[in-house]
This record gives C-alpha cells, sequence and structure tokens, in this order.
C-alpha cells in the first residue's frame, strides 16, 4: 500500500502539511486509511477487464456464415472452440492450437467443414479387408444358386482354383492381423463416406475376379503348372516381403524417429530398402501382378493394375516428402521400382 501511495501526485494540503512534523505521521495514517478502498477497488476494476474475442464461423464450400462465438478468451484452444460450437452442433474434436497464436484482430475468421459421420482407421481398415475375404469364399464354396450350372464335384475343379482360394485368403487374413497387432494409428479419423467407397472398391472387385476364379467353366492359365507354380513362389515371397517391411517401418515409428532412414537389416526382404523408399508397396504391387499371372483373368489385371496406380502414386508422394525432411536422404533410391520409378 506504500508503494501505491507514493505513486498519488501531491496535493497543496499534503505538501502544507508536510512542513509541520509533529502531524505528518497521523495524516499519513489517515490518508492511508481514507483511500485504502479506493486504491483495493482501483485494483480490483483493472485485474476484471478481460479482453474477449469473436469467432465467426463459416461454411467452407459456400463462404456463408454459421454462427458468431461470443466471448472467447484469448487463452481458448481450439478444442475449446468446438466444443462451444458442437454444444449446437455436434460432438467436440481434440485439438491443441491456441487462440491467441492465431489472432491478429479482435475477430478470427475459422472455416467449418462438416465432414460427416467419423470412423477410426482400424474400422475402415478391418471393414475393407474382412469384406473380400468373406466374398471370396463365398464364391468358393459356391452357394446354391451363384452359378446358373453347379458343379457337384468339389475336387474336380483345377488345382489353381484352390491355391488362388489359398494365396487370397492367406494375403488378407494377413492385412487384418497387422491391422490388430503391427500397425499403430493414430486419433484422428476419416469419414464414413471415405469408407464406404474404399468397401465399394475393394469388395466389387473382390466379387468379380472371385465370380471369374471360381466358374465352373473357368480353364486353367495357358502353360499350366509352368506358370501356376512360379506365379504361387512369387506371391508368397512378395507377402512375405510387404510384412517385413512393414514391420521395419513401423519398428522406426515407434522409436519416435519419423524423420529417419529406415535401414535394411539382417533379414533379406529388407534389403529392399536399399534402392527403394517404399518398398512395401513394391511387394504389394508383386502380389496382385503375380495373382494375375497365376489365375490369368481380366478382373483380376484390371484390379492389379489399379492398386499399382494408387501405390505409384502413394510412394511418390512419401518419397519426395523423406526427401524434403530428411537431411542427407540417399539420392540413388527411387520411389517404387529400382533405379525405373
Amino acid at each position: 500500500m506504500q508503494a501505491l501511495c507514493k505513486r498519488r501526485a501531491p496535493t497543496e494540503e499534503t505538501m502544507a502539511l508536510g512542513k509541520q512534523p509533529g502531524l505528518k505521521s497521523l495524516f499519513s495514517l489517515s490518508q492511508l486509511v481514507l483511500t485504502s478502498g479506493q486504491l483495493g477497488q482501483g485494483v480490483i476494476q483493472k485485474h476484471s477487464r478481460v479482453s474477449y474475442l469473436e469467432v465467426e464461423i463459416l461454411d467452407a464450400r459456400t463462404k456463408k456464415q454459421i454462427c458468431i462465438l461470443e466471448k472467447i478468451l484469448p487463452s481458448f484452444t481450439i478444442a475449446d472452440v468446438k466444443h462451444k460450437f458442437y454444444k449446437i452442433y455436434g460432438p467436440p474434436l481434440k485439438e491443441t492450437k491456441v487462440i491467441k497464436n492465431l489472432a491478429t484482430s479482435s475477430i478470427i475468421t475459422l472455416y467449418f467443414r462438416d465432414l460427416g459421420t467419423q470412423v477410426n482407421w482400424t474400422t475402415v481398415f478391418l471393414t475393407e479387408y474382412i469384406g473380400p475375404l468373406l466374398i471370396y469364399l463365398l464364391f468358393y464354396f459356391r452357394l446354391p444358386h451363384l452359378y446358373d450350372m453347379e458343379d457337384k464335384n468339389y475336387w474336380s475343379r483345377p488345382l489353381v482354383v484352390h491355391l488362388a482360394c489359398l494365396c487370397h485368403s492367406l494375403h488378407y487374413i494377413k492385412q487384418i492381423l497387422e491391422t490388430l497387432f503391427l500397425h499403430n494409428f493414430s486419433d484422428e479419423n476419416t469419414a464414413l463416406k471415405m469408407m464406404l467407397k474404399g468397401c465399394a472398391f475393394y469388395w466389387g472387385f473382390t466379387t468379380w475376379m472371385a465370380y471369374y476364379i471360381n466358374h465352373p467353366l473357368y480353364t486353367p492359365p495357358s502353360f499350366g503348372n509352368r506358370q501356376i507354380i512360379p506365379a504361387l513362389v512369387c506371391f508368397l515371397v512378395c507377402g512375405a516381403g510387404n510384412y517385413f517391411t512393414n514391420a521395419a517401418i513401423i519398428q522406426v515409428h515407434k522409436a519416435g524417429t519419423k524423420n529417419h532412414i529406415v535401414r535394411p537389416t539382417y533379414n533379406p526382404f529388407t534389403w529392399l530398402f536399399k534402392l527403394v523408399s517404399c518398398p512395401n508397396y513394391t511387394y504389394e504391387m508383386g502380389v496382385w501382378i503375380s495373382f494375375t499371372v497365376m489365375t490369368q483373368t481380366f478382373p483380376v489385371a484390371v484390379f492389379a493394375l489399379m492398386i499399382s496406380l494408387q501405390l505409384i502414386m502413394w510412394a511418390q508422394r512419401k518419397h519426395y516428402k523423406y526427401q524434403k525432411d530428411i537431411k542427407n536422404y540417399p539420392s540413388y533410391r527411387t520411389a517404387l521400382i529400382p533405379f525405373v520409378l
């Protein structure tokens, strides 16, 4: 209180009384008692002045205003803003951005995009992989009335039909087990409509492939076992390579070094990391190319082409990101195919 009193400008009365030593202390005490209430009130008023922000929410597509959120504290995070917004429009999402780091004025404009119903990535991949596994088995066991003509003798089918079912099932069982026990997905979700698109792609192509391969009139490949057996070996090798390279990438990410170069290990399947940024995609492409050669069917060839185009796009995107984020990234590495792509 004495420090606050010293900041007061002296009045004529105080200057006059200051010349009388006997009354100086009595006057200072009375002045302190009379002004303490006013000074305390001033301090309270000073600290009660809170600067609020107004946040304008716009639709990202139409740019129309949805609403204006009032009384937003500068210390609010994005999660706080969403919580306030979703009291009306839905549940809040987790974010860590602080409003004061975004603010350039007292009014902040945010764009709101309605992504619809959200699902986690584990659910997405399990749904996409379990569907093809079951659909193919339905055609393989030839449920009643599935084809116009029925083959009663189960074991009279060509050997390639049984091998194709085995390979297809092993591939998707591996994908399901990796989803459950190997991959670590982020807390982020994706839109339900995106999952439905993925399911339509995988389920639709599986139906088309399984219908042809398991049809009673299906004929084996042109070169018989000379074509089937090498393709089968290639399929199994590529499937194993896909698993081990995925495991190597996950191991690096678990160590908390996302910007670290994934290097080959003692495992021969990881040696492809010497030349390629995304060998897991290389092996995945090899899986479907070998399955195409083994079955020699048009639907499988179309599916392998579509998958290959998608894998090329993903691999190039990751390859450019590695080159940008990682210092001294090996210049001799290509994205997917050694020395080519």
